[in-house]
């Protein structure tokens, strides 16, 4: 083969093999167009957009009395697309910038004008589509920064994107934070309320299409979700506000006069189980406490002397001892132990006056005689009782109670049911001492305490709850009646007699007990825990109470230290519950006259009147009256006011009648106190505005 021919067979060779491959280039670039074009459009789509969740309203958490305790509001992440279709065009941008950096800048106070332009002129050579502006905007805040220059263009036009999120915010601050809770993604059941109750108020969340930029951020696609989210049920708990503050501050002013480490304070309604205050405090610093943990339902200690109802309760009820029985007090030895009472020996007295008194060697003396030959006796009262078990609350985090049996490695047939006797060698929360004795107040039924009565969507129930029924009847109604008897005893003639009221009967027990100091026992470092347990009026209960103070430092007795705050909570509670007072005709016993009546705003005056069961004479329509006192009623003379005339305000209180003197457009000058007596220009004279008028209160 000549050279010419070698030549053009390579060349052509070269030319085939280059048109082979053109074709496989080609049938390769039909197969993925028409062939695979589905599912390569689908994955470039995929990877340029995508739906992102959109977070739903949580459901709010309502007081007993309605108020809010917990809410989402609106917060917005603010941004900034530079290339929108409104201000895409270099003029307009240029024209406006600088008045918007003014704004922003007079609206945020955060940067200058100069700097807000230089930031915004920046991300615009950048071509940045997605600029961070301001992070937690309220709505408010959002509605005015609408307006600003360039973003008032339009909603798509002017550039401004708002990202909403929610914020979870508590109205009353501090007040039944911990009973309220969290929602925490590193908790796996949350914490108190809004943990429990997750499923229903978090609601369903919603969907928005989001595109990726440059940078690889994503951007919303349109300013509206999609899927719009869906809000959150509403939880109706039973926590009332106002005896929520009155329990915090009571039990907070008390750890700070006696510097204790900790303590809590729980009320609860004695008929419906509904819990209507929980407050817990830790020491922080000194003179400072905060809610970090929930020993209400978490703190599992020895009880100490609160326990002693339930050992009195099984010495009556097996008919061992009456409450006349004698015992001696003072000291009782057992093995290995002398079991001592703090204020020494007050003699041998009746079974009623060792309670009172709260004698630590009498109830251990007694309930060791009677059950040492069978000790599962006792213990099978306290296990029937359910004092075992948890309560099943509905909020999470409760501590399991400790009952030991003669099963248990850990007994001892010594020394063991001695002490127990006498709130030892067990663990129980004070929400679980409490519960005990609200049955004890709730004629022997014994309920679990709730926290949430109701849950609500759009305003309609679509759940009701009720307090569980722990026990029917843990006593017979004998032992009942001695045990009521032996409780308010304790306020009449034993330890809680300081802390008794003149105006409502009080039932309950103190308690003081050695705590252990962590793993280092009992005997480390002396602690002691006093706690005070009740129920008022003793004769009608209507509410339990018990208040827990750990570690006070200087005196450590119940009466001196939990005693105080129990006493202040039931006073104003007592005080402020109409319907726990006695009938009113009770207490107008040989009067012949009804109260005496101001005169003023009708409907302030008719709720009182309403409250004593006093009926009007005449049902004035007007909003303010005159009264007149009969002694068959209240007469309500009509009121109405006449423009250009002085009002008449004789029989008013100050307030109501600086408010109509000073709707005729009269200055007062006021004397004395109580109710108007007198006033300088007689009522239907005329006047004009201005005019001096002066009044005497008596």
């Amino acid at each position: 083969m000549n050279i010419r021919a070698n030549i053009l067979l390579r060349v052509y060779l070269a030319f085939g093999l280059i048109v082979l491959f053109a074709v496989a280039v080609l049938i390769r670039l039909c197969d993925v167009q028409f062939v695979e074009g589905h599912k390569w459009r689908a994955m470039a789509d995929s990877l340029s957009t995508k739906y992102v969740n959109v977070e739903a309203a949580r459901g709010n958490i309502y007081s007993n009395d309605g108020s809010l305790l917990a809410t989402s509001v609106p917060e917005y992440e603010l941004r900034m697309d530079l290339y929108a279709g409104g201000i895409e065009d270099r003029d307009v941008f240029n024209g406006k910038v600088d008045s918007l950096a003014l704004r922003l800048s007079q609206f945020f106070g955060d940067k200058t004008p100069k700097e807000y332009s230089r930031y915004l002129r920046s991300a615009r050579q950048d071509s940045v589509r997605y600029l961070l502006i301001k992070r937690k905007v309220n709505y408010q805040d959002l509605k005015t920064i609408r307006t600003f220059p360039l973003f008032n263009i339009g909603k798509y036009s002017g550039g401004l994107i708002a990202i909403q999120q929610n914020k979870r915010i508590l109205p009353f601050k501090s007040l039944a934070a911990r009973t309220i809770g969290y929602k925490n993604e590193n908790v796996a059941n949350g914490v108190g309320l809004e943990g429990t109750f997750g499923n229903y108020i978090n609601g369903e969340s919603g969907k928005r299409l989001v595109q990726r930029i440059a940078g690889g951020v994503w951007m919303p696609v349109n300013d509206e979700a999609e899927i719009a989210p869906k809000e959150g049920a509403d939880i109706i708990s039973t926590i009332d506000i106002n005896m929520q503050d009155l329990a915090q501050s009571a039990l907070e002013k008390q750890l700070i006069a006696s510097d204790a480490d900790h303590g809590c304070v729980i009320l609860m309604e004695v008929a419906t189980g509904e819990v209507r205050a929980v407050a817990n405090f830790t020491r922080v610093a000194k003179g400072e406490y905060k809610e970090t943990f929930n020993y209400a339902i978490a703190g599992n200690q020895d009880p100490g002397s609160t326990f002693k109802v339930a050992s009195y309760m099984a010495l009556l009820e097996d008919k061992k001892v009456d409450t006349n029985t004698l015992v001696a007090t003072g000291n009782y030895k057992i093995p290995g132990h002398m079991i001592k009472d703090s204020h020494g020996s007050i003699g041998v007295v009746t079974v009623k006056k060792a309670f009172e008194e709260s004698s630590n060697a009498a109830i251990a003396q007694m309930v060791d005689q009677h059950y040492k030959e069978n000790q599962a006796q006792f213990t099978d009262h306290l296990y029937d009782w359910h004092l075992n078990e948890k309560l099943r609350l509905q909020i999470p985090g409760e501590a399991q109670p400790v009952v030991k049996n003669p099963k248990n490695k850990s007994w001892n047939k010594n020394m063991t049911l001695p002490q127990m006797a006498y709130g030892y060698e067990m663990q129980l929360t004070p929400l679980k001492m409490l519960s005990f004795y609200n049955a004890i107040a709730n004629n022997g039924k014994y309920v679990a305490p709730i926290f949430v009565k109701e849950i609500r969507r759009l305003g309609n129930p679509i759940e009701q709850f009720k307090a569980r029924v722990v026990n029917p009847k843990i006593c017979s109604d004998e032992t009942l009646e001695k045990m009521h008897a032996l409780l308010e005893g304790v306020f009449t003639e034993g330890t809680g007699k300081s802390l008794a009221s003149p105006f409502f009967r009080i039932a309950g027990k103190t308690g003081t007990a050695q705590v252990a100091d962590g793993n280092k026992g009992y005997k480390a470092k002396k602690q002691y825990q006093s706690s005070f347990c009740g129920y008022f009026p003793a004769d009608h209960p209507k509410y339990s109470l018990i208040v827990v103070i750990n570690d006070p430092k200087g005196s450590y007795y119940a009466a001196l230290v939990a005693g105080p705050p129990f006493r202040e909570i039931a006073d104003r509670i007592y005080a402020s519950d109409m319907q726990m007072y006695n009938e009113v005709s009770d207490r107008l016993v040989g009067n012949t006259k009804s109260p005496e009546a101001k005169s003023g705003q009708t409907k302030d005056v008719k709720r009182v009147y309403n409250a004593f069961g006093i009926k009007a004479l005449y049902a004035a329509k007007s909003d303010y009256f005159n009264s007149v006192d009969t002694s068959n009623g209240v007469v309500y003379e009509e009121y109405s006011a006449v423009k250009g005339a002085m009002p008449n305000v004789n029989g008013m209180g100050l307030k109501d009648a600086l408010y109509l003197i000073g709707n005729a457009g009269l200055k007062a000058q006021v004397k004395g106190s109580g109710k108007v007596v007198s006033q300088s220009i007689p009522a239907g004279s005329k006047i004009g505005k201005g005019l001096s008028v002066q009044i005497e209160l008596k």
